[in-house]
């Protein structure tokens, strides 16, 4: 290249926001611009000469080489998102890209490569995750959100709280939010399962025995009321326990007072509780299961926890949550979902809530050998049902089936009826952005009240 016109290349080079660097066929590095230095911290002349691995020590050099798949295959890669780590040893999240160079006879003498710094973008996200989350709880639903403001407000007082909800909804993580805003924040909180353990066994776990109250009782051991004076006792699946059990609970609940077995001396306990069910007690005290006057006493204020099903405007959020756990634990750069795969959970009815989600993303980061999450690596029981659907979809008209578009059409409006309407809170709930949502009800002609999506239901107009 002519002296000038490498120069003018080098000063476009050097005014754009994006680190450029190029390397010949060895992976040595042969330019480097201005942003490149400010990103990394490494200055030009330091740079040039060494290995791009040298240089840029990023979360897939050793692996996942962009630079070596683009030089091996002649493919390009557009966007990747991953970390590198500059000259102070703080990784520095950027979005990479990927092409060859090639001389005037078209062969390959290089690579060059485009960073782009998203350090901002990260803290964004972070602070947009901030006003989604309260405490380890993530959630952007309105439901949720109120149960937050009613958590300050619960957790200053002492008194008894009840948490109603599916399994895998989270019921402990509120209960731990509970203690940890209350003036006992500084006490033992002590949990403990009612429906795990046969009724014998959860008595002297509650209440501890005294030496020789049975056979196997050598010594002394306190139970979980008194390991929690002071703090917070969380009694989880509380509607699982025995009649009997429930008037000693009964007790403790009331005169604040209960006895070991094998004693004949009551104990005093400063021991605030918090219960957790995921059945409803009012139809057990109806069905003379559980004492009335027990239900009284643990239903002073009573938080229902929605299932994932009627939250499903969380489920990106909470899916994102998860991959960069699971990311911490494994040591995996896993970075996103595909397109394909949120579809398939946003139509999914999760009977197993945040848990079933939290093992979903678990197992797909597990067997994910990339940095995107495909359909092929979701659990057997979600790709089956993919396969059924698209099974469907595919034999739709020919054999009296539902056609994509009839199943889509279906989707939607079933999703905006369910909002009132609203076409932003719908298109969150679905995890598309509302003109996407706009170019399908008017691609699938759905027909909606014409009032900017926030009419009531009575208003709606049908299915045409």
């Amino acid at each position: 290249m002519k002296e000038p016109l490498r120069d003018q290349t080098q000063i476009i080079l050097d005014s754009t926001a994006d680190g450029i660097f190029t390397v010949d066929s060895d992976f040595r590095i042969t330019s480097f611009n201005r942003s490149a230095e400010k990103i990394t911290g490494i200055k030009k002349e330091e740079a040039i000469g060494r290995h791009c691995w040298e240089v840029f020590r990023a979360s897939i050099c050793e692996n996942e080489c962009s630079m070596r798949h683009t030089m091996e295959t002649g493919q390009p890669i557009l966007n990747r998102s991953i970390f590198i780590v500059n000259l102070e040893g703080d990784r520095i999240p950027v979005s990479i890209s990927t092409a060859l160079l090639k001389d005037e006879n078209r062969n390959v003498i290089g690579g060059v490569e485009t960073f782009r710094d998203l350090s901002v973008v990260e803290e964004l996200r972070k602070e947009l995750s901030g006003r989604h989350s309260f405490l380890d709880i993530i959630s952007k639903n309105k439901e949720m959100q109120r149960l937050f403001n009613m958590l300050e407000q619960v957790s200053e007082s002492d008194a008894t709280v009840l948490l109603e909800g599916e399994s895998g909804t989270g019921k402990e993580l509120f209960a731990r939010a509970i203690h940890s805003l209350s003036p006992r924040k500084n006490g033992p909180l002590v949990v403990i399962n009612c429906g795990s353990l046969p009724d014998t066994l959860l008595e002297s776990e509650l209440f501890g025995y005294e030496k020789g109250a049975h056979s196997t009782a050598f010594k002394d051991k306190p139970g979980r009321v008194a390991l929690a004076d002071g703090g917070t006792l969380f009694l989880d699946e509380i509607g699982d326990i025995s009649p009997a059990l429930q008037v000693r609970l009964l007790r403790v609940l009331q005169d604040k007072v209960y006895e070991p077995l094998g004693s004949t001396k009551s104990f005093k306990t400063n021991v605030r509780i918090v219960a957790a069910t995921n059945k409803s007690l009012d139809k057990l005290v109806e069905e003379g299961k559980f004492r009335e006057d027990l239900y009284y006493r643990i239903n002073v204020v009573k938080l229902v926890l929605p299932p994932l099903r009627e939250r499903k405007e969380d489920i990106p959020l909470l899916a994102e949550h998860f991959i960069r756990k699971f990311n911490r634990l494994s040591g995996k750069e896993v970075q996103c979902l595909s397109p394909e795969v949120m579809p398939v959970l946003m139509a999914h009815n999760f009977p197993g809530n945040i848990r079933e989600l939290e093992n979903i993303i678990e197992y797909a980061t597990v067997v994910c050998k990339n940095s995107v999450i495909g359909v092929e690596h979701l659990p057997d029981y979600l790709r089956q049902k993919s396969d059924k659907e698209t099974a469907l979809i595919d034999g739709g008209t020919q054999k009296g089936g539902l056609s994509l578009d009839s199943i889509e059409r279906s989707f939607i409006y079933d999703a905006l009826r369910s909002n009132d309407w609203n076409r932003k809170v719908t298109a969150a709930q679905m995890g598309i952005h509302p003109t996407t949502l706009w170019r399908k009800i008017k691609r699938l002609r759905i027909a909606v009240p014409n009032k900017d999506g926030r009419t009531k239901k009575n208003e709606n107009t049908p299915l045409h």
